[in-house]
C-alpha cells in the first residue's frame, strides 16, 4: 500500500520511507513519514500449507484455505483462523456468536444483585414504619455479614454500603435495646411504689 504525499497525493518513493523523511518525486515537497515497519515490508506470500488443494475440504468462510476441523455444532469446515476451541470441542464463529448448543455457556454475566444496596436500604426504609425496625435493623446487620464476600457490581464499587448498613442497623438495634431496658426499669419502679 503506497503512502501518499501530503501535498499532491502522489505515492512517495519506498526507498526513502524507511529513513522517516521522503521527498515527493512529483511535486518535490518534503514529507515526514512515521509508519509501522510492517507497513513498509512486502506482504507475505500465502502459506502453501494453509492453501486448499483441489479435492481437500476448504474453510466455509475462507474458501482458499484448507480446513483443519469441522464445527461440532453445525458441521461446517473451519480453517485454523476460524476454529474456536471451546473446551474439548471445536466450534465455528457463527455457532459461538449465536450461542448455539454448548456455546451458550460462553455468555457473560450481564447483571448482579446489589446486596450492599439492599442491606443499606432495608433499615432506612423501615424507619418510615418505625416498629418494623425491631426486625429489619438486626436483619440488616446479619444480612451484611452474610453477603460481605459476594461480588458487588459489574462496575467498580466498594463495600461502604455494607458498613453503613451495619452502623444504621446497629444504632437502631441499640435504640430498641435501650427502649426495652428503659421500659423495664419504668415497670419495676411502678411495681416497687
Amino acid at each position: 500500500m503506497p503512502i501518499p504525499c501530503a501535498r499532491c497525493n502522489a505515492p512517495l518513493p519506498e526507498w526513502e520511507l524507511s529513513a522517516g523523511a521522503a521527498t515527493c518525486i512529483q511535486c518535490g515537497s518534503p514529507n515526514t513519514v512515521r509508519a509501522f515497519p510492517a507497513l513498509l515490508r512486502p506482504a507475505p506470500a500465502a502459506d502453501a500449507a494453509e492453501a486448499a488443494i483441489e479435492g481437500e475440504a476448504a474453510c466455509f468462510d475462507h474458501p482458499t484455505k484448507r480446513a483443519v476441523a469441522a464445527c461440532q455444532q453445525c458441521g461446517r469446515f473451519v480453517c485454523q483462523l476460524c476454529a474456536v476451541d471451546f473446551g474439548a470441542e471445536v466450534l465455528c464463529p457463527s455457532c459461538v456468536s449465536t450461542g448455539r448448543g454448548k456455546a451458550k455457556a460462553a455468555n457473560p454475566e450481564t447483571s448482579r444483585t446489589l446486596y450492599d444496596s439492599i442491606a443499606l436500604l432495608t433499615p432506612l426504609v423501615s424507619l418510615l414504619f418505625f416498629p418494623l425496625t425491631l426486625i429489619t435493623a438486626p436483619g440488616a446487620v446479619v444480612f451484611s455479614f452474610m453477603r460481605w464476600d459476594r461480588p458487588l457490581s459489574l462496575v467498580r464499587r466498594n463495600r461502604w454500603r455494607f458498613v453503613a448498613a451495619i452502623l444504621v442497623g446497629g444504632i437502631e438495634t441499640a435504640l430498641w435495646i435501650w427502649l426495652a431496658v428503659y421500659l423495664a426499669a419504668q415497670v419495676r419502679e411502678r411495681l416497687n411504689t
